[in-house]
């Protein structure tokens, strides 16, 4: 099967019932520089991708190479897959609720999450597909577990890919793949430049979804509530007065909100080391990480900040082109 070419953007479905077992058509590459998109992670904020992808084909600029980190190579799969509109069908569903209820803890264990829900939910997408016989060129970034080294992985089941790239420490438990642990890519990688160009592409656009946050969103947390136990002793004659108690977030959010603060920094060092020919920044700085059932505002973010782009895009094609 032909390694080029993109996913044709069919009409976008209004709910998740899309029949199991549709693809997406499949577009021929055109001719040209073989352009290339790098997709960073950035949790919630990742559904910016697929308003970029939905940006790029709409001006006829449909990526024929895909490399993805975390929650890009979530969304890089689906592309390169042919199920980019089941995807997004998905993420337009989230609610609060739906998201709380992918999450199935796990204590005592490595993560705090299991994450069987959420590999069933990819399996519905992605079923038993390998990446080598993907339609579209496409690989993702993991961490080996104990060695800190960067894994590339561009064969082998595409969930396993996948789950493996996601697997922040902390949340999920590292992914066993090709006889190693893998953890999610964003501790060396997050924004996979030179894997794309590793793949073949001649021009390379990335996705940076920290690059003009200024730092991870950081929400208030409400004070939580005391019994009424509590408040009769605070008034008590001659008791002393606790000081205020600075309201603490949950474990997640500590190990989410610290783990942004990495990949922002690993970013910023890597994309000097390997520069994209075009970077685009969706403006998500108010887009909190886990704010996943704001899809439709991602999506929108994501598909301005590529309409914006789009000049330069081209004109990176051209000038790769002229040198040919």
């Amino acid at each position: 099967m032909s390694r080029t070419g993109g996913a044709a953007r069919a009409a976008r479905p209004d709910d998740a019932g899309i029949p199991h077992g549709a693809v997406e058509p499949v577009r021929p590459a055109a001719s040209g520089p073989r352009l290339g998109l790098a997709l960073g992670g950035g949790s919630a904020r990742g559904w910016a991708h697929i308003g970029v992808i939905r940006a790029l084909e709409e001006a006829g600029l449909a990526p024929s190479v895909v490399a993805g980190c975390s929650i890009g190579a979530v969304v890089g799969a689906c592309y390169a897959a042919g199920r980019l509109d089941r995807l997004e069908a998905f993420a337009r569903s989230l609610t609060r609720r739906r998201v709380v209820g992918l999450i199935d803890p796990r204590l005592p264990g490595a993560g705090l999450i299991a994450g069987n829900r959420l590999r069933r939910r990819l399996e519905a997408d992605l079923g038993a597909r390998r990446i080598e016989d993907l339609p579209v060129r496409f690989a993702c970034v993991a961490t080996e577990f104990g060695t800190g080294r960067e894994i590339g992985l561009d064969d082998g089941p595409v969930i396993d890919a996948v789950r493996a790239s996601y697997a922040i420490p902390g949340l999920f438990p590292p992914v066993p793949h090709g006889g190693r642990l893998l953890m999610d890519g964003t501790l060396v990688n997050p924004v996979p430049v030179a894997l794309a160009r590793g793949l073949g592409a001649e021009i390379v656009v990335c996705v940076n979804l920290n690059g003009d946050t200024g730092g991870p969103v950081i929400r208030e947390v409400p004070a939580p509530r005391r019994g009424l136990l509590h408040a009769v002793r605070a008034r008590l004659p001659g008791r002393p007065r606790a000081p205020a108690e600075a309201a603490l977030p949950g474990v997640a959010r500590v190990v989410l909100d610290a783990f942004n603060i990495t990949q922002d920094r690993i970013s910023r060092a890597r994309l000097e080391r390997d520069p994209p020919d075009v970077a685009v920044g969706p403006d998500v700085a108010a887009f909190g990480l886990f704010d996943f059932h704001r899809a439709a505002e991602g999506i929108a973010l994501g598909h301005r900040a590529a309409r914006a782009a789009l000049p330069r895009i081209r004109a990176a094609l051209e000038g790769a082109a002229a040198r040919v």
